[in-house]
């Protein structure tokens, strides 16, 4: 089986690459468009700034090539936020993948933004959550959210409930870090090699 992760000018590409490592499953980082084409699994990580990434991605030609896309595929923070639609992140079109809107935290009772820390998931609603996973913890950095919505499939909050994670169609997502999550971030990564 091929696993290819999309390697484009975003933060924390290689630590997906080391945690799958640390599961036994050889990864591919690559912008490669045939390679990423005949993956049987992509995984589209990163951390970083919304507009800066998105004309990287159209200046590459990454943008259609996502888009196109028909084997599973996993974006992970940064990654999630562009499957969808809009973030008000420096007022940015995303890949439009994910009918939904990105938008920033607005804190109510003094909360730090970027949230950043171990929060629990919750109304785990896909075959990329075991059950057994319901309320466990999992770890986020990230200054925007998605609100919950018909494509929600985890659910966290901070500030306000938010979407943990996303799906539509064979496009995956978590806005928080597997990668990082220790045991439960295996369990997930290894339920998107297994799909």
């Amino acid at each position: 089986m091929q696993i290819v992760i999309i390697d484009y000018n975003a933060g924390n590409v290689q630590s997906v690459w080391y945690a799958l490592q640390r599961l036994g499953v050889e990864a591919m980082l690559t912008n490669e468009p045939e390679v990423i084409m005949k993956a049987d699994k992509v995984i589209f990580p990163g951390v970083g700034e919304a507009n800066t990434t998105m004309q990287y991605l159209k200046a590459h030609k990454l943008d259609d090539l996502i888009r196109s896309l028909q084997q599973p595929v996993l974006g992970i923070c940064l990654g999630m936020q562009l499957l969808c639609q809009y973030s008000e992140e420096n007022n940015t079109d995303c890949l439009g993948i994910i009918p939904q809107k990105v938008v920033r935290f607005q804190p109510q009772n003094g909360e730090k933004v970027p949230h950043m820390g171990w929060n629990s998931i919750h109304q785990l609603d896909n075959s990329l959550f075991p059950q057994e996973l319901e309320g466990s913890y999992a770890y986020f950095v990230h200054s925007y959210y998605v609100e919950e919505g018909s494509y929600t499939i985890a659910t966290t909050d901070y500030v306000q409930p938010f979407s943990a994670a996303l799906q539509k169609d064979n496009f995956y997502a978590t806005q928080f870090h597997p990668e990082k999550s220790g045991k439960v971030g295996e369990r997930i990564l290894e339920s998107f090699i297994n799909l």
